[in-house]
C-alpha cells in the first residue's frame, strides 16, 4: 500500500517516540511537522528529515498532508484538532481529545460532517496482553465480570520528569486514569454512572533543580464507574503513589473467578487468572509479547484503514466517551454524587476477531 503522509503539531518531548515507531511500518510516512517554537521544529525536522512548516495554516493547506498528529499540550488539543478537520484532514490528537465533553462532541460532529477520520490516545487496549485479556473475559473465562479493580499510580512527576508543573496542573485521572478507562471500555463498552473523591494530598512539590511548587489539581482520586453493561469499576489514579508498588495494573472479578492484567499500558503485560477462592497462576498457553509500547500502533491502524475503506478501531467517540466519564468524576467531586453519562460508542471489534 502506499504509505500515509503523517504531519506532527507538537515537537515537544513525545514526538520523538512517535516518530521512531513510525520506522516500523510501511504504512507511515512522517511528512512534515510545526511547533511554535521555530528552533524546537527545526532541530526536530532536521533529526527525522521531514519538511518544516512555518505556520500550522501553511501546514493545513498542503495538500500532501493526509493526517495530521496533534501532539500539544492539553489546553491546545480542541483547536488544533478542529482547524485541522475543518481543514479536511484526518485528526490523531493525544489523550485527551479535549478539555471538555462538549469540546470532545463537537469534534466529533464535525469529523463525521466533513468526512475524516478522528482518533485519540489512547490506545493501549490494541496491545497483546490487553487484547488477550479482552479474548479471555469476553469467551467467559471467569463468567459474568461484576467488579474491575483499576490502578493508575504514576509516581511523582518531579522524580523524573525535568518541567512537571503542567502534569499538575492537569492532575493523575485525565493524564494516567485515561488509559485503564481505554482498556475497560473498549471491552464493556460506554459507562452509565459515575462517582468520584479527589484530594490533594501533597501540595508542596520540589521540581528536580529543588524549585518549590504547588500541585494545583487534586494529586489523587478515586473514581466509580458503572457500565451499562453491568460491571462497576473502582479507579485509583495518583501522582503520589509509587509505579514500583502493588497498586498496579486491572483486575477483573467474575462469578466464577478472576483474571489479572499486570499492565494497562505495555503489550508484554503478564495475566494471570484463577477459580474463585484459589491463588493466581499464570494463564496457560500465553507467552507475553518481547516489546514494549509501540506509540504508532494506532497510526499504523489508521492508515491501513484510510488505504482499505473501513473503519479505524480507535475512534474519536471513544475518545469523546472517555472525556465525558472524567468531566462527570470532576463534576462528581465538586457536587456530590452519582453523574450520569449520557453518551454512547460502539466499541471495535476485537483485533483476534479480525481476519488475518
Amino acid at each position: 500500500m502506499n504509505p500515509v503522509n503523517i504531519a506532527i503539531v507538537g515537537c515537544g518531548v513525545i514526538a520523538t517516540p512517535y516518530a521512531k515507531d513510525m520506522l516500523a511500518y510501511g504504512s507511515l510516512r512522517l511528512h512534515g511537522c510545526f511547533d511554535l517554537d521555530p528552533a524546537r521544529a527545526q532541530a526536530y525536522a532536521a533529526e527525522q528529515d521531514c519538511r518544516v512548516y512555518d505556520s500550522l495554516d501553511t501546514l493545513l493547506a498542503d495538500p500532501e498532508v493526509e493526517v495530521v498528529v496533534n501532539l500539544t499540550v492539553l489546553p491546545a488539543h480542541y483547536e488544533v484538532s478542529r482547524q485541522a478537520l475543518e481543514a479536511g484532514k484526518h485528526v490523531f490528537s493525544e489523550k485527551p481529545l479535549a478539555g471538555s465533553s462538549a469540546q470532545a462532541q463537537e469534534l466529533v460532529a464535525l469529523a463525521r460532517e466533513r468526512n475524516v477520520r478522528l482518533s485519540c490516545a489512547p490506545v493501549t487496549f490494541l496491545g497483546e496482553a490487553q487484547q488477550r485479556a479482552m479474548k479471555e473475559l469476553l469467551s467467559g473465562r471467569i463468567g459474568p465480570v461484576r467488579v474491575i479493580y483499576a490502578e493508575a499510580n504514576h509516581g511523582r512527576i518531579e522524580t523524573w520528569h525535568p518541567v512537571p508543573h503542567s502534569f499538575y496542573q492537569v492532575g493523575p485521572l485525565r493524564d494516567v486514569g485515561v488509559y485503564p478507562l481505554g482498556v475497560v471500555t473498549s471491552i464493556f463498552g460506554p459507562a452509565s454512572r459515575v462517582w468520584a473523591y479527589g484530594r490533594t494530598v501533597k501540595p508542596e512539590r520540589l521540581t528536580k533543580r529543588g524549585v518549590p511548587f504547588e500541585a494545583t489539581e487534586s494529586d489523587f482520586y478515586v473514581a466509580m464507574v458503572e457500565f451499562a453493561s453491568g460491571p462497576v469499576l473502582r479507579l485509583t489514579a495518583s501522582f503520589y503513589t509509587t509505579d514500583k508498588g502493588k497498586q498496579n495494573g486491572v483486575e477483573f472479578q467474575g462469578d466464577d473467578g478472576q483474571l489479572y492484567l499486570g499492565s494497562w499500558m505495555t503489550p508484554n503485560a503478564t495475566i494471570e487468572t484463577a477459580t474463585f477462592g484459589a491463588e493466581y497462576a499464570a494463564l496457560p498457553e500465553y507467552t507475553p509479547a518481547t516489546h514494549g509500547l509501540n506509540w504508532a500502533v494506532a497510526l499504523d491502524d489508521l492508515a491501513r484503514a484510510l488505504r482499505e475503506d473501513r473503519p479505524q478501531r480507535v475512534t474519536g467517540e471513544q475518545a469523546a466517551h472517555i472525556v465525558e466519564i472524567l468531566e462527570a468524576a470532576h463534576t462528581s467531586i465538586r457536587e456530590g454524587g452519582m453523574v450520569d453519562v449520557r453518551s454512547t460508542f460502539t466499541p471495535a471489534d476485537p483485533v483476534f476477531l479480525q481476519p488475518a
